[in-house]
């Protein structure tokens, strides 16, 4: 499957990139996680376990929820490159090696060249490489995976994305194509998820409605109240 084919024809005008809310029209729901605790202990500069539990338990079980075991879905990956350097850009990605388990499902790894999808002076200087892959639920070792993001911006914790070879750390997009959601885990903070239809998030919003960015939250409830509810027994609850 194509990612751009996909994208273009289920979110026509997105970019694949951070910001999804913000480009489909405030048509999803802006997750923050491990509220009113802090990754460091109060006055101290040692990591807060409780913290990163909570990050990994939330973002997990966002997943959960959105992704099932027949589902398919496209784990998508932007690594964004200096463009002179073309020898790293053949290295491997600690991503797909590390987090998938059958190497045969590896050997439908896709790998795409495209702009620097950011509006910088640095997009003169640098590209992105897309790498996508069609899986399933099981083919992923999905919990270290989701860890591995919320860790980026500490180098202490493990397991990780780091690689030697980045310009940037890398952007994570899991792609469910048989429910057209996207989900997007931008670090310990928080996480973006998009529906072609905003209904389909409808029991998402009512199970987790307390882990919703506060900043979001109005506009959110507002886009639910304005459309016809599914049913308490529909909903998962």
């Amino acid at each position: 499957m194509n990612v751009k084919e996909y994208i273009d024809s289920t979110f026509p005008g997105l970019v694949l990139k951070p910001g999804l809310n913000q480009q489909w029209n405030n048509r999803g729901i802006h997750f923050e996680f491990a509220k009113e605790l802090y990754p460091l202990k109060e006055g101290k500069e040692k990591l807060n376990p409780a913290y990163f539990r909570t990050v990994y338990h939330q973002a997990i079980s966002l997943f959960h929820h959105l992704f099932a075991l027949e589902d398919k879905f496209l784990f998508v990956t932007n690594i964004y490159w200096y463009k002179d350097d073309a020898r790293r850009r053949k290295k491997k990605i600690k991503a797909y090696n590390y987090y998938i388990k059958s190497k045969d499902v590896l050997f439908s790894l896709k790998q795409e060249t495209l702009p620097y999808l950011f509006e910088e002076e640095e997009a003169l200087d640098y590209c992105t490489s897309q790498f996508s892959l069609e899986c399933t639920k099981q083919d992923i070792i999905y919990p270290l995976l989701i860890q591995a993001i919320c860790n980026q911006d500490f180098p202490s914790l493990k397991p990780r994305l780091s690689n030697p070879y980045y310009s940037y750390e890398p952007d994570i997009f899991l792609i469910n194509v048989t429910k057209n959601i996207i989900f997007f885990i931008y670090d310990d903070r928080g996480c973006e998820v998009i529906a072609e239809n905003i209904e389909t998030l409808h029991p998402l919003y009512r199970k987790y409605r307390d882990w919703v960015d506060e900043y979001y939250l109005e506009k959110i409830e507002g886009l639910f109240s304005s459309r016809p509810h599914v049913s308490e027994n529909q909903d998962g609850r």
